[in-house]
């Protein structure tokens, strides 16, 4: 009961009251106003065990290298043709390489011809090495045409000895001249000509044309 006698009493009483209602509810149960943050210096224990880590992704594999490609204007591939020695005959082994280059010039129609040219090493006269290569560039067209390339597309051409590309001095360097390349004589060459929207910056083919190029 409020002792309205004595105000300064009565106003004492108040705030007495109001430091109580303030005790028993704190600030975060008033509307408007903030949580009051935890703080202490003990830790706190929580029974159990932590929930593990999630798992690590698992690393993306690295494309592997084309083992067959075309730039500029051959077909090239890093693995060598095998034929038996001293003859023009195709080692089974290299099946799988001109199946996959059989394969390339099937998925590249803009491809119109292709010259197959055969080259040796320095060893034996240069009229037997010439043969030899045009011989193992004949068998290679006939692998070709037999995997339904169009034998009308291709070409052959012995060099023997005579385009080296490594110094006939050492083994190394002869297996290395000892080699066939495909050289593209014709393709179609797709021209574009693009302009940039201003407003997007998209591109946009405002003209295109096919031209042949030949070698």
């Amino acid at each position: 009961m409020t002792d309205r006698s004595n105000p300064r009493r009565a106003r004492g009483g108040q705030k007495a009251m109001a430091l109580l209602v303030a005790m028993a509810f704190p600030l975060s149960a008033v509307a408007g106003c903030a949580p009051i943050p935890f703080e202490s210096t003990n830790p706190i224990v929580i029974a159990g065990d932590p929930p593990p880590p999630p798992p690590k992704p698992k690393p993306k594999p690295k494309p592997k290298p084309k083992r067959v490609e075309i730039k500029d204007n051959k077909i090239e591939f890093k693995e060598k043709i095998q034929f038996e020695f001293n003859k023009a005959a195709i080692l089974p082994e290299s099946d799988s390489l001109l199946t996959e280059i059989a394969q390339v010039i099937k998925d590249n129609p803009h491809i119109k011809k292709i010259s197959i040219e055969g080259h040796t090493s320095s060893e034996g006269s240069d009229k037997y090495n010439k043969k030899l290569s045009d011989k193992r560039a004949t068998s290679v067209v006939n692998w070709l045409v037999e995997h339904e390339i169009p034998e009308e597309m291709l070409e052959h051409k012995g060099w023997g000895e005579e385009r080296p590309l490594a110094d006939e001095s050492t083994e190394e360097g002869k297996e290395k001249n000892r080699r066939v390349e495909f050289i593209i004589l014709e393709q179609d060459v797709t021209k574009k000509k693009v302009e940039i929207d201003p407003e997007t910056g998209e591109e946009k083919v405002v003209e295109e044309k096919t031209e042949k190029q030949a070698r």
